[in-house]
């Protein structure tokens, strides 16, 4: 979570899953950016099986996120996937 100036206010987990699956939240992630007083998200999560390419799963809660996010004025600057000695940024290959 970031503020106007792009500092870090906070990095925090906001959830743990399986092997296979991580439940996340639209809702939950923009309304702890707005309890923070957080004007930019940067989402992070990894991939266990090193592929860091995005799912449709992936894709689907990053335009979630951006939308609700924009229509409350805070700024969804990246998702990111980490896998196994690479990443991938949503905003890069035009998700975002």
């Amino acid at each position: 979570f970031l503020d106007k100036k792009n500092q870090l206010i906070a990095a925090e987990v906001q959830q743990i899953g399986t092997v296979d699956h991580t439940p996340a939240y639209p809702r939950e992630i923009v309304k702890r950016a707005l309890d923070l007083g957080a004007s930019g998200i940067i989402m992070v999560h990894n991939h266990p099986t090193g592929d860091a390419s995005p799912s449709r799963s992936d894709i689907n809660l990053t335009r979630e996120v951006y939308q609700a996010a924009q229509h409350l004025g805070v700024q969804l600057y990246d998702h990111l996937i980490i896998g196994k000695g690479c990443h991938t940024s949503l905003r890069s290959l035009g998700f975002i």
